[in-house]
């Protein structure tokens, strides 16, 4: 059993150069598609990623915002999957906080481009691997708040 899930599930997120994201397509089928590390993330509970907001994955997110993450280690054969909701952002606090040089590269009209958006997925839950076992585990909201339970 994880002593400290915040901990040994942040580390295993830090030292990964991917994500996998899930989602839920126009017909109830879930899909996956792998992604760059999320751009900043708050304990375990929230995630931001840059995508374009013409991307087939929002069209997903904006129809069904169930979504999971997945993280893994190769080396030690262990991972974490984040079950959750995921938003799309488009406002200019969101895009402006997870923005970094070089980004005109897939949004060459820069932080205001149309075609740029934030995904902040939201976790509640999630399942660690390793070792040959799992273990199911309640992601903590913000601090007084039960763990799975409904944002204000």
């Amino acid at each position: 059993m994880m002593r400290d899930p915040e901990q040994t599930i942040g580390n295993l997120i830090d030292h990964q150069n991917a994500s996998f994201i899930g989602s839920v397509d126009e017909e109830g089928f879930p899909e996956i598609k792998a992604m760059l590390p999320p751009r900043r993330r708050e304990g375990i509970r929230t995630f931001y990623f840059t995508t374009n907001t013409s991307s087939m994955r929002v069209r997903h997110y904006r129809a069904h915002p169930q979504a999971c993450l997945y993280f893994m280690d190769r080396r030690f054969f262990r991972g974490v999957m984040l079950k959750g909701t995921m938003e799309v952002l488009e406002d200019a606090w969101a895009k402006e906080l997870i923005w970094q040089d070089g980004d005109t590269m897939y949004y060459p009209l820069g932080v205001t481009d149309p075609d740029y958006c934030v995904l902040r997925f939201t976790a509640d839950a999630g399942r660690f691997y390793q070792n040959f076992g799992s273990e199911d585990f309640a992601v903590p909201g913000p601090a007084g708040e039960e763990p799975g339970a409904p944002e204000a």
